[in-house]
């Protein structure tokens, strides 16, 4: 649907519980927990409470797996009190809600300690496309790509289950949007190639640009293998473009265009936590190609939600208004 309005977040919704530690234990080591705080994370969660922080006139649809336990219900209740729609939220009593135990050391790094629970089974049949259609959406986001292992089936046909999940959004008009996950997995580029022909906008930062590619990139500024695998994931069907960020730079790249942007640092004592800083600069993005903004303009916004995330402790949580950013 060009001109419909709204964006779909489909895939995985998780709660985290954010530890903050002084420094990294060695093994067997003890280190004490100076705060915890608790939110609702993962890349679908993240990009929809986002997009609705920023106030926009336009619908944000949540889609995903929960179990019918604590966790669920924090997600429930966060989606209510962002006025977010948990239509198309499903709870099952058998299963588990995804919860990650975040390691986070202020200024410097994360750990992840990740359990999948209802993530691990969510498949094409919780996913309604054509109820979803009716809402006139202009884009369908998908997050993340190789950690929603009934999507990353690859078939006998070399197709992912989510590449169906997005030919179906295609077809009904809407503008397919995917973000990858930094997960260890031996058929990560199968799966990235396998749903890639399906996809309009990729968005991946250096170390899922590696895995998917085997493009070897050499910290966050090299800008030659950056350009490298953004080439090989146009060439290996890619239909629009894909947005490949660092800490340090941003590339917006297309068949025609190959732009860098510069991403402005934020002093150390500014940064709280890099908790959905990633997911936050994506949401930046959407809402740009939501409006049919230009780059640069997407790139500027998605650099300001990003610098707004990493003033919070939680993924969400510090993203303001659009008029404020």
């Amino acid at each position: 649907m060009a001109g419909g309005r709204g964006v779909i977040c489909a895939g995985n919704w998780i709660v985290d519980i954010i530890h903050d530690i002084p420094e990294w234990p060695a093994k067997s080591d003890l280190v004490v927990i100076t705060g915890q705080t608790v939110g609702v994370g993962g890349g679908a969660a993240n990009v929809a409470f986002d997009l609705a922080a920023l106030k926009s006139d336009y619908p944000v649809l949540p889609v995903g797996l929960l179990g019918q336990d604590e966790h669920g219900e924090t997600v429930l209740q966060h989606c209510r009190a962002a006025g977010l729609s948990v239509d198309y939220l499903q709870s099952v009593r058998e299963l588990r809600t995804a919860h990650t135990h975040v390691m986070n050391v202020p200024g410097d790094s994360r750990t992840f300690f990740y359990h999948p629970g209802a993530n691990s089974h969510l498949g094409v049949d919780n996913l309604p496309i054509g109820a979803m259609a009716a809402h006139g959406p202009r884009i369908f986001y998908l997050g993340y790509l190789n950690l929603l292992p009934r999507l990353d089936a690859v078939g006998s046909d070399g197709r992912t289950g989510a590449a169906g999940i997005l030919a179906q959004a295609r077809r009904l008009g809407m503008l397919t949007c995917v973000d990858l996950v930094s997960s260890l997995n031996d058929s990560y580029r199968e799966i990235v190639f396998g749903t890639l022909p399906e996809i309009d906008w990729l968005f991946l930062n250096e170390t899922e640009a590696a895995r998917a590619t085997g493009v070897p990139l050499e910290g966050e500024a090299d800008r030659e293998n950056m350009a490298l695998a953004a080439t090989r994931l146009l060439e290996g069907g890619l239909r629009q473009g894909c947005i490949l960020h660092t800490p340090r730079l941003s590339l917006w790249k297309t068949a025609d265009q190959e732009l860098w942007f510069d991403v402005p640092q934020l002093p150390r004592s500014q940064i709280i936590s890099p908790v959905g800083a990633g997911d936050a600069f994506a949401a930046g993005i959407l809402h740009g190609l939501h409006e049919s903004w230009p780059a640069h303009e997407c790139v500027q916004l998605g650099n300001k939600m990003a610098a707004a995330c990493l003033r919070s402790p939680t993924a969400t949580g510090g993203i303001p208004a659009l008029n404020q950013l």
